[in-house]
């Protein structure tokens, strides 16, 4: 005979707002951040410890720093990465160069590494290139070029597997592709085509849940749809839902349960923060404003927080914003940027 063991489950702010107490022995779980608590039968919640767990480890996911790399200030392409700190609010710090200068690049993070892909170099004579480069969170230092995309393009989402990374949709020199790329974390080498999505578009987001990568909203024309693709296998995306409204120059946020797309252009440009759920295909949901209205904006995420930072307002903004993943409420800006910019990639450790 089997017997099944229920947790109690729920969000963390929740729990807080309860402050239960908990039976001695008796487990509560934060359903939002996977932490647990065990009950010792006279302690309230806020009393208790978190219990030492192993926690699945997402690199969509940082738990030390995000980092915000290229992009465009108004004087064209820039190369400097950035990082600033998730343990507290604070300005960031330039720590590094890329190769080149570029903009419309994007981003993705090994547990080891940090990666830009793809973009447009004003100094080069084609303009879009096909680069990956590579940079550590180890140490502070400037990045190397890794290895090509299949082709050249720029203003293309990034995402994040557990062992690849992958980028999907941009522009090229004929126009918006649908194509989804991967490339491998544990050696340097090229990009291989594994799908398509539904949609050729660019100015698109990136999401990641431990399973799936997502590609929303984007141009042209301006579309709210979201797509999902498995990491398990290289297969084409599908349609799971919709974007509030229909928006391009976006940025992508990921907790363990849920994507989130924040700002772009509609038009005109717009301050929403839209969530989605991991667990069923749906429809998105307004859950709050950036601090700021703004678009071109770079996403970075947190263990507990989506982060957005830079942007364009008509002009370049260096504002960094922090989101609660445990609730839905507008962001509050929490630092800056070392130079204002918008394109840029993000990346999280």
């Amino acid at each position: 005979m089997v017997t099944r063991v229920i947790i109690r489950r729920d969000p963390a702010a929740q729990w807080t707002s309860d402050n239960p107490v908990l039976g001695s022995g008796e487990l509560g779980c934060e359903s939002d951040t996977g932490k647990v608590k065990v009950g010792d039968g006279s302690s309230t919640w806020t009393g208790l410890d978190y219990a030492a767990t192993t926690a699945p480890v997402y690199s969509f996911q940082g738990s030390t720093s995000g980092y915000a790399s290229g992009g465009n200030d108004p004087s064209g392409g820039i190369n400097p990465i950035d990082k600033f700190p998730f343990s507290s609010d604070g300005n960031a710090t330039d720590v590094g160069d890329l190769t080149a200068a570029k903009l419309g690049v994007a981003g993705q993070s090994s547990t080891a590494s940090g990666y830009v892909s793809g973009g447009y170099e004003p100094t080069d004579p084609t303009g879009l290139i096909n680069v990956i480069e590579k940079f550590p969170f180890s140490s502070d230092g400037n990045a190397t070029d890794v290895g090509d995309l299949t082709g050249i393009k720029y203003h293309l989402a990034g995402q994040t597997g557990s062992s690849s990374g992958y980028t999907s949709g941009g522009s090229s020199p004929t126009g918006a592709v649908n194509v989804i790329e991967k490339f491998p974390f544990s050696t340097d080498a090229n990009a291989t085509d594994v799908g398509d999505l539904t949609v050729a578009r660019y100015f698109v987001a990136g999401q990641n849940s431990a399973d799936n990568g997502y590609s929303s909203g984007g141009y042209p024309p301006y579309t709210n749809v979201i797509d999902k693709f498995p990491f398990a296998t290289d297969a084409n995306a599908t349609d799971v839902g919709d974007l509030t409204v229909a928006r391009a120059y976006v940025a992508g946020q990921s907790s363990d349960v849920s994507g989130y797309t924040s700002g772009g252009y509609i038009p005109p440009t717009t301050n929403v923060i839209d969530k989605f759920s991991f667990s069923s295909d749906a429809n998105a949901t307004d859950v709050g404003d950036l601090s700021v209205t703004r678009y071109g904006v770079t996403g970075q995420s947190s263990t507990v927080s989506g982060y957005s930072s830079g942007g364009g307002t008509g002009t370049q903004v260096n504002v960094i914003d922090k989101f609660p993943f445990s609730s839905d409420g507008n962001a509050t800006d929490v630092g800056d940027l070392t130079v204002a910019r918008y394109y840029a990639a993000g990346q999280q450790v």
